[in-house]
């Protein structure tokens, strides 16, 4: 049994009426942004239940508009988020799939592209009190919240990655609170999350980045 914060009772710090359909679904959203590194050029999401039925009565779509502009949960510019990306040039799309039976009822796809064509997909789920869990990165199931510091390295699946990740934080002075590897099958296209105690510096996620069989490293921490 998933142990309650004080935020599961009274609700985090948010503009918006549900703290599933607003602040959790921009959480799902803000995620997903900080794993695209180009200036954005498009968001195309699909709703799944609750948030295909009543979502855009409970702002869902400002919500995740707000996220993929970096907007924070109590943000006050969410009201006006779906303008504001207008006129930063970035092309939203709205599908409602509410025929789909078998996902969590507040589930969100979501597929960014940025001017450069860099492209990334991510399925999330706002599970209540603003929380979110990201369940799917570029087809590769994962599960991460974002509730701690979070590294998020994508990478080759072969021998020494994961040594060479946890070498980097240890050098660095970086505490591992929890490590999970996720990857589509053996030798193919991984991701490794790291949960720390610690702020993690830039440097530190550069470092991780550089040898050839690591393609990338996204640092989330909000």
């Amino acid at each position: 049994m998933r142990e309650l914060s004080v935020f599961d009772i009274i609700g985090p710090s948010m503009i918006g009426p549900s703290s599933s359909h607003t602040a959790g679904a921009l959480r799902i959203a803000l995620m997903a942004r900080t794993m695209i590194h180009g200036r954005l050029r498009s968001a195309h999401f699909i709703l799944y239940g609750s948030f295909a039925s009543t979502g855009q009565g409970h702002g869902t779509d400002r919500a995740l508009a707000a996220g993929i502009l970096g907007y924070k949960p109590h943000d006050p510019r969410i009201r006006h988020s779906l303008e504001k990306a207008a006129e930063s040039g970035i092309t939203l799309d709205f599908v409602n799939d509410t025929d789909r039976s078998d996902l969590h009822p507040n589930t969100v796809d979501i597929r960014l592209e940025d001017e450069g064509g860099g492209v990334v997909t991510v399925r999330g789920e706002s599970i209540g009190g603003g929380a979110a869990v990201i369940r799917m990165l570029n087809c590769v199931e994962v599960d991460f919240t974002g509730e701690y510091s979070t590294i998020v390295v994508e990478h080759r699946d072969e021998r020494g990655v994961l040594a060479y990740i946890t070498g980097v934080l240890s050098d660095c002075g970086i505490n591992i609170a929890r490590a999970k590897l996720f990857r589509q099958s053996k030798g193919e296209l991984a991701y490794t999350i790291i949960e720390a105690d610690e702020v993690i510096s830039d440097t530190v996620i550069e470092r991780i980045r550089k040898p050839d069989n690591i393609y990338d490293a996204t640092l989330i921490a909000f």
